[in-house]
């Protein structure tokens, strides 16, 4: 079950980035199970990933490798998160990567790993070696969407986006793709996300738009509160298209190729967003009016994560109480309620702290039957404004989890 239409744009190839997609048969046989990106020589590569402090062995690897060499490889499989592993999952993480360089004739330290499935079950690396070698014939440009399938786990669909920005007389292509669907409050990261762009882009620099763009999409996003131990996201720039090399933010280059790829970090997180487990609504939180982005956030995070919300949000009941309570345990520092104001998709249920003159019961139930549902909450002190996406809590939320591992 995913929310709203499940139609992709025309994937772009990147020129400097070849994908392969293989089957090594880790939770099921047969099915694409094992992603290898390869780089062109000299790329630059950013990154961010979970603040789970009990992140997966990979997690630990690729942000060791990432530090000692420029990558060239991306090793990602599903259906093992290869977390929770202790010293043999370390080991293992590094033996794919040892895997990858012998094949590729490169050096371990420039292979990143990734891993994306069940925690706390050892890492079938033996299945991962024997597929391996049927991946360098399989090389292509073309392969993002083969790709965006091969890195699902619970996901019902894939997540893609692609953009073509110009500037300067340059032209710059962006494309990535994402997984996600559960276990998703990403804390500086997503589940999995690769984007890559053939603009030419110092590391430093990239790795500054990445933390700034992250912040304003994935970082935005919550489907059940918690993070992920794998979430893992990278930014590319191949430098393929040639030209001048972008190397300060405060450029027309720049803020171009950050508005492309900002569009593409925001379309995958609402991709998460709409595919989230059992999801039914697609619900956007907009905090108006307060002091600062960090009170904004507290309430639109407190809100969107409460489960009395999103059950009432799954049985389109407008109970806007439960919005109010969740809004008072919020830690809002001396919040005035009586100024309090709280619409749902236009329709005002609550003014001055208490239930709206014109608000009806048949015009809350009709804002609620909506698909996609905007919920506007105004805390009348200030001029700052946040945003985050959400989805309501279904039966299927829980019959889904109950049931991952069997």
């Amino acid at each position: 079950m995913a929310v709203g239409p499940a139609e992709l744009p025309e994937l772009l190839p990147v020129n400097g980035v070849r994908i392969a997609i293989g089957s090594a048969g880790i939770k099921r046989a047969g099915r694409k199970d094992l992603v290898l990106f390869e780089l062109a020589e000299g790329a630059s590569v950013a990154a961010v990933f979970t603040l789970n402090r009990f992140c997966a062995a990979p997690v630990h690897v690729a942000r060791e490798h990432l530090g000692k060499k420029d990558p060239r490889y991306l090793l990602i499989n599903t259906g093992n998160a290869n977390a929770g592993t202790g010293s043999r999952g370390m080991l293992a993480a590094r033996q794919s990567c040892a895997a990858v360089a012998e094949l590729m004739a490169c050096e371990p330290e420039q292979v990143l790993p990734f891993s994306t499935g069940v925690i706390g079950e050892r890492l079938p690396l033996e299945k991962i070696e024997q597929a391996l070698p049927s991946l360098p014939l399989l090389m292509s440009e073309d392969k993002w969407l083969e790709a965006a399938h091969g890195i699902m786990t619970t996901d019902t669909r894939p997540k893609a986006s692609s953009v073509v920005v110009k500037s300067g007389g340059r032209e710059f292509t962006v494309t990535g793709i994402s997984k996600g669907a559960g276990m998703i409050k990403p804390n500086m990261a997503t589940m999995l996300a690769y984007v890559a762009t053939d603009a030419p882009v110092d590391r430093v620099v990239l790795q500054s738009m990445i933390d700034d763009v992250v912040n304003r999409s994935f970082n935005r996003i919550t489907i059940d509160g918690d993070t992920s131990t794998n979430d893992a996201c990278i930014l590319v720039a191949t430098g393929a298209a040639g030209g001048e090399r972008i190397v300060e933010s405060d450029c027309e280059d720049y803020r171009n190729l950050r508005a492309a790829i900002e569009q593409v970090f925001v379309d995958l997180a609402q991709g998460i967003v709409r595919d989230g487990e059992g999801a039914t609504k697609f619900v956007t939180v907009e905090v108006v009016e307060g002091r600062n982005e960090k009170e904004c956030l507290q309430a639109a995070f407190t809100i969107a994560e409460s489960p009395l919300v999103k059950t009432a949000l799954f049985a389109s009941d407008p109970n806007w109480g439960r919005i109010l309570a969740a809004l008072g345990r919020a830690g809002i520092d001396d919040l005035d309620v009586a100024k309090v104001g709280v619409a749902i998709n236009g329709v005002v249920v609550a003014e001055q702290g208490g239930l709206a003159e014109s608000y009806t019961e048949a015009r809350g139930q009709a804002a609620m039957a909506e698909e996609n549902i905007v919920i506007r909450v105004s805390l009348a002190r200030g001029d700052a404004t946040e945003t985050v996406w959400t989805t309501d809590l279904s039966l299927d939320y829980v019959k889904i989890n109950a049931e991952y591992r069997s």
